[in-house]
């Protein structure tokens, strides 16, 4: 069975309603990057309330992309749409509580190889990502633009997730994890190959929250068996 046949639609359908989106939103995507350019400014030099600001960015790209590009426009054309909306407006809510209304997560760059590989993950949504994009043939407007669409996105944010000062929360990592494995399969189905980032960048950071958090769960805190 050809894989195209697991999809209700085509690579054509899927690009124009990228197309129909990019359209409709007018300067969003240059608002959401500079947001992110904001986010990365605030992780290398976090000021008070920092953490809250992050939070609050990362928590309305995902609600936005879960409203404006899953129910709003690809629901025409995938009938899971709605569900990824739910779960992409979860995923925004528990950044919400978790580090606005909460203020449990700090963000900020270290120099070491989980810094160093969220930064690069970072980098690769915001810059990368799209410049492969074009190069496979589907620029503007067809392109998925990092902040309005959830691919560069969960890329950026699992990037982001690698520099939460402690341990990441698990409950923030499991959402991006799984669209990163789910929509790494338009890798061959829909000829998106910039998405073959996406399962690797999902794995890589699983792999490592759990390496921090285990590091930090480790570590000894002051006076109590630090000599």
């Amino acid at each position: 069975m050809s894989p195209l046949r697991l999809l209700s639609f085509s690579p054509e359908a899927f690009f124009s309603v990228f197309e129909q989106y990019n359209r409709a939103i007018g300067p969003a995507p240059v608002v959401a990057y500079a947001l992110g350019l904001a986010v990365l400014a605030l992780v290398f030099r976090p000021v008070p309330g920092a953490g809250r600001i992050v939070a609050a960015i990362l928590g309305v790209m995902w609600a936005w992309n879960g409203v404006a590009y899953h129910l709003m426009h690809f629901a025409q054309i995938n009938f899971m749409a709605p569900i990824f909306a739910a779960f992409f407006v979860v995923q925004g809510l528990l950044f919400a509580w978790t580090g606005v209304v909460r203020g449990k997560i700090a963000f900020r760059f270290r120099p070491d190889p989980v810094g160093w590989t969220g930064l690069g993950l970072a980098v690769f949504a915001l810059a990368v990502y799209p410049l492969l994009g074009a190069l496979a043939g589907h620029g503007w407007p067809r392109a998925a633009m990092f902040g309005v669409s959830p691919c560069p996105t969960t890329i950026f944010t699992l990037g982001l997730l690698l520099t939460i000062e402690g341990r990441t929360p698990l409950h923030l990592v499991a959402i991006p994890v799984l669209w990163s494995l789910v929509a790494g399969t338009a890798v061959w189905l829909l000829d998106v190959p910039e998405d073959l980032a996406l399962p690797l960048a999902g794995l890589v950071a699983l792999g490592l929250v759990f390496r921090k958090n285990r590091q930090t769960r480790s570590r000894p805190r002051p006076g109590r068996g630090a000599t």
